[in-house]
């Protein structure tokens, strides 16, 4: 599914005789999926022929997993008060690691967030239980 890119990418391709710099803003669209051997991004910017082009990437599962890794090792690096980023990085995460759990355990997920209070919302990362804690660093590990 194509959508909006609601902040900024910025990507650089260094060839020997040549370099590569393109940025991809709000106007911008992307697209990311996974596929049968890993993760499929696109970028895309569209416009007049000068302005437009694309750019495609393709990781392997493992690969991807080993990014998610050092991601989460360089996460001390982020401004302990940049709580917006935080958040958002953190409530992807939660949403992908729960989208990965097999389908046995996403019944007794569910079953735990029915005991959440009404006025909470089972979305709200401030909400996660110690146990969701420690199995999203798993994640980020």
């Amino acid at each position: 599914m194509i959508r909006p890119i609601r902040d900024k990418a910025e990507v650089a391709l260094e060839l020997p005789d040549k370099l590569y710099i393109g940025t991809f803003e709000r106007s911008s669209r992307f697209d990311a999926h996974l596929d049968q051997t890993g993760v499929s991004l696109t970028l895309h910017r569209t416009g007049d022929a000068d302005v437009r082009k694309s750019v495609h990437m393709h990781f392997h599962y493992g690969l991807f997993a080993d990014i998610l890794s050092d991601l989460a090792s360089t996460v001390a690096s982020m401004a302990p008060d940049d709580a917006t980023h935080r958040d958002a990085l953190r409530t992807a995460a939660k949403a992908l690691y729960q989208a990965l759990e097999p389908k046995d355990h996403v019944g007794e997920r569910e079953a735990a967030g029915s005991k959440l209070k009404d006025k909470e919302s089972a979305d709200d990362p401030s909400n996660l239980t110690p146990e969701d804690e420690v199995l999203l660093l798993h994640v980020l590990e």
